[in-house]
């Protein structure tokens, strides 16, 4: 699964999925880039894979405004010249609570960070890929959007469920382009947000978490890490249009 010489995108690459994959493209061989808001973490990244030899290039960008999108996909083709891997990770879970207490500001918010920012990383990248008739896009949805969530809001199911339709669409447009997209769908995996929210559910409440867990645990970043980069990949060449689930289990089909 060698990804020497291609070019990467990984959005919400500061912390948690996102920056345990830009670490394993980039030790795969891949330059990887990074966009996130938070410029100091990103950079706290790119130290970390250039100490061990890697590329890493940082992309502040706020996913959810479409000209910073546009201009963070130019900075990477002028760095490098081409783009041949979209990671759309970024995205942020909600607090979970009953949906009459959801307000129409909240719902809107989690949509447009979840799902609405996927679309506009896939619109700005896609021309590009287009042209080089290459491509692999890889989308983070989530359990929540293939059952229920356990630790966020009915918000957040449904953005991540938009995730995976948006996903087949994508597969069955661009794949005529050399394009692949396909999904993964993390079960509650313990990054640095969900951990603080693992950590405040009672003992009781974890356990039959757990319980319901085949594997008998939350996954560690680097357990997503490493399927989206399988994706990435051309081992996996022939993959289009599906959600590998990483969930211990949990949910099967």
């Amino acid at each position: 699964m060698l990804l020497n010489d291609r070019v990467a995108l990984v959005t919400g690459a500061s912390r948690g999925i996102g920056a345990s994959t830009a670490k394993i493209l980039a030790q795969r061989g891949a330059r990887v880039a990074m966009g996130a808001r938070t410029v100091s973490d990103l950079q706290a990244v790119a130290a970390s894979i250039q100490k061990k030899g890697g590329k890493a290039l940082v992309v502040p960008c706020d996913v959810v405004d479409p000209s910073q999108v546009r201009a963070m996909i130019e900075a990477v083709t002028k760095k490098w010249g081409r783009l041949d891997i979209l990671v759309n990770n970024a995205g942020l879970g909600t607090q979970a609570k009953p949906v009459e207490e959801v307000s129409p500001e909240e719902w809107d918010e989690t949509i447009l960070l979840n799902l609405k920012s996927v679309f506009l990383c896939t619109r700005a990248a896609a021309p590009v890929m287009k042209r080089q008739k290459y491509g692999r896009i890889v989308n983070v949805s989530s359990f929540a959007g293939r059952f229920f969530s356990r630790l966020s809001g009915p918000s957040y199911s449904s953005a991540k469920a938009g995730v995976l339709g948006f996903t087949r669409h994508m597969a069955a447009e661009l794949g005529p382009f050399g394009i692949c997209v396909n999904s993964v769908a993390p079960s509650p995996t313990l990054t640095e947000r969900v951990k603080v929210k693992w950590d405040s559910r009672p003992e009781e409440e974890r356990q039959k978490i757990l319980a319901g867990i085949p594997l008998g645990r939350v996954a560690k970043p680097e357990e997503i890490a490493t399927v989206i980069a399988f994706l990435a990949s051309e081992d996996a060449s022939y993959v289009n249009g599906v959600c590998i689930d990483v969930n211990g289990g949990s949910w099967m089909t």
